[in-house]
C-alpha cells in the first residue's frame, strides 16, 4: 500500500471517529455564539502566550495568569464550552497517539518533557 493511500485512509477514519464527530458538532456550536467563540478565542491566545513564556525561560506575567485562571474557570463552568473543550482534548490525545505511532515507526521517536 502505498504511504500516501494509507495517509487518505488514516484522515477518513479520524473523520469518521467518535472523537472527532463529537468534536466537530461542538465546534461549531460554539462558534456559532459569538460571545462564546470571542472567549475561546482569548484563552487559546492567552494560553499560547503562557506556553510561549515557559518555552523560552521568561517568567509568567501576573495579569496575564489571572486572565487566563478566571477565562478558565468561566469556560469550564459553562456545559456548552466545557463540553468542547473536552472533546476538543479527547480529539488532540487521539492525534498524539497516532503522531505517537508514526513517529515510532519511522525510528524517530522523539523525547516528550
Amino acid at each position: 500500500m502505498q504511504v500516501t493511500e494509507a495517509a487518505r485512509q488514516l484522515a477518513q477514519a479520524i473523520q469518521e471517529s467518535p472523537e472527532y464527530r463529537e468534536y466537530a458538532q461542538l465546534k461549531k456550536a460554539t462558534e456559532e455564539d459569538a460571545g462564546i467563540k470571542a472567549l475561546l478565542n482569548e484563552y487559546r491566545r492567552l494560553q499560547t502566550a503562557m506556553q510561549m513564556r515557559v518555552m523560552t525561560g521568561q517568567g509568567m506575567d501576573g495579569e496575564e495568569t489571572k486572565r487566563f485562571q478566571s477565562l478558565n474557570m468561566l469556560l469550564f463552568a459553562d456545559s456548552r464550552t466545557s463540553g468542547f473543550l473536552m472533546a476538543e482534548l479527547k480529539l488532540q490525545r487521539m492525534m498524539a497517539e497516532v503522531f505517537g505511532t508514526l513517529t515510532r515507526a519511522a525510528g524517530m521517536e522523539l523525547p516528550t518533557p
